[in-house]
Order: structure tokens, then sequence, then C-alpha cells
């Protein structure tokens, strides 16, 4: 069994990307950690919780950092709706979090299992950075670190250079790319264009009729209609499950290369904006493994698959 631990602010399409961790069956997810970003801290433990109880699983969830570093914090209710689920509103789950902090979780995590963990980051960087500052020795310890987050050398989603995690808390996300964990940066652009869920393709998932593939598109329909009213997506774009079939199926990249990236802190015009070397102009040792491209149709099975059971 390969074993992950997944930091999340859990919005929609967060949810999608815990249902796919919790249906592959090699896959044992140690514990879920939730950051504050698209919905406060307490939201996302919430929709942590009813997700994975709608997965029938008892994973455990910790709560973590309340806001970012140094910034205010900086919802995404406009994307994902004030309850992070498209205003779905659904029950209270029956189940708590735990009370060890997420931090403190992250790091005995990692120290118990040295390189044997993927590190699954699905919102800001905010629990990994403030873990990493407390015992920097994690970094090396870590099998994979793949972030959903940034845009290389491409638009972003919440300025015209930045992508939402990195924007939220870019002196954290400066902390975690320089320090030294083997980090793949899955950007939200792979989420774009032809990656992106068409109406008949919703329509198929949905009419897989379980539990989980309701859930997975019950609670994106205000991303979808963001996606392709605002950001002119020819269908729902799914940032986090992109990144979580990535950790889960390493075959689903078709284009990747090492680089050094640097994260914009001082600009307000650029903040956030992951700065891909694509060219080596920098001479800079290479830092970050960036996904250029993946295969969409594979991409889209493991989906499938996923929530099909």
């Amino acid at each position: 069994m390969r074993k992950f631990l997944i930091d999340t602010d859990t919005a929609s399409d967060d949810a999608v990307a815990l249902i796919m961790a919790h249906r592959c069956p090699d896959i044992h997810v140690e514990a879920v950690t939730i950051v504050s970003g698209n919905v406060p801290v307490e939201q996302g433990v919430k929709n942590a919780l009813y997700t994975l109880e709608v997965c029938n699983v008892s994973t455990p969830v910790y709560i973590g950092c309340s806001k970012p570093i140094l910034r205010a914090s900086s919802y995404a209710h406009w994307f994902h709706g004030d309850d992070g689920m498209s205003n779905r509103y659904y029950p209270e789950p029956k189940s708590q979090a735990q009370s060890a902090h997420a931090i403190e979780v992250i790091i005995e995590t990692i120290k118990t299992y040295p390189g044997e963990i993927t590190l699954v980051t699905l919102g800001p960087l905010t629990n990994i950075a403030t873990a990493l500052l407390r015992a920097p020795e994690i970094a090396s310890l870590v099998q994979r670190c793949v972030i959903m987050g940034g845009a290389a050398n491409t638009v972003g989603n919440v300025t015209p250079s930045a992508e939402y995690n990195i924007w939220v808390d870019p002196e954290a996300a400066k902390i975690v790319f320089h320090s030294g964990m083997p980090i793949e940066m899955v950007g939200w652009e792979l989420s774009r264009h032809d990656a992106a869920l068409t109406p008949a393709e919703i329509e198929t998932i949905t009419n897989f009729g379980t539990q989980t593939s309701r859930l997975a598109m019950e609670c994106n329909k205000i991303a979808l209609d963001t996606s392709m009213n605002i950001q002119s997506a020819p269908g729902l774009m799914l940032p986090d499950p992109v990144a979580i079939a990535v950790a889960l199926d390493p075959n689903i990249v078709k284009r990747q290369g090492k680089y050094f990236v640097e994260i914009e802190i001082t600009s307000e015009l650029t903040r956030g904006a992951t700065v891909v070397d694509e060219l080596g102009v920098l001479h800079k040792t290479p830092n970050i493994n960036v996904v250029w491209a993946i295969n969409i149709p594979r991409w889209k099975e493991l989906l499938y698959t996923c929530l099909r059971s």
C-alpha cells in the first residue's frame, strides 16, 4: 500500500480529489490535514469529514492553520460558494476532527514513515511551510510532494499571473519551494481546455448513480458556472483532481522537467506568480519538477473509475 498524506482547503474540487484517493485500492491515506484557503478552516474540516463519510471511510482529519503566515485570509466563495460546496449546505458530519494539530501530524507522519509518504497539497501551503519551519529535516524524508498550485509561465486564475493557492500565501509557497522537498508542481492550467469536463461528460458521471458521483457533480455546480462564464472554459475545470491523478498515476504525465522556480512575494501586481526559468537564463539550480502536459484521456478514465464505485 502506498501511503498518502493530503493537505487540503476542502471545497468542491478538493472533495472530488479526496474521493479519488480513497477509491484507489493500493492507496492508504494516513491523514487529511486542513488549511485555510477556499473556505475558513472550520468549514474545510466539515467539508472533508462529510466527503469521507460519503466515501464510507474513517481517515482521521486534523485542523491546521486558520490564516496565511503574514497575510489576511482571502476565501474563494466566488468560485465554490459560501460553504465551499456550491451552497448545498450538506448535513453536519457525524464525526469530528481529531484533537492533535495538523502541523504536529504532518511532522510526525513523515518522520514515522521516512521515504514512504506521498504528500499531496491541494490548498495554500501554510501548513506545510509551518511544519518545515519547525522541522526542516522532514523535507528529505518525503518520497514525493505533489503540489496543486502555480501556473507555469501562463495566465493565473485569481490574478493575471497567479494561481489561487500560491497567491493566498506566497510566503508559505516560497518556503516550501526552497525547502529541498522533491516537489512536482501541477499547475492549474493542466485542468483547462480539453482536460475540463464537458456537459456530456458531467452527465455521464452523474448517471453512474453512485453516492460519490452525485456528490462530485452536485458540489461543483457553482464551479462549473464560474469555469464557463468567467474563465471561458468548455466545462468544469478540476485542478485538485488533476493533481491527485498525477499523484495516483505518474504515467498520466506526458511532459515534465526540472527547473528553477521562484515565488513572487513583493509585487502586488504579480504576487504569488510561479516564475519558471524555462530556459535556464538565471543559471540557478533547478528546485521543482514542473508538469507541463498530461494524458487527458487517461486522466478522465481514472476519474471515471474512481467515481463509478
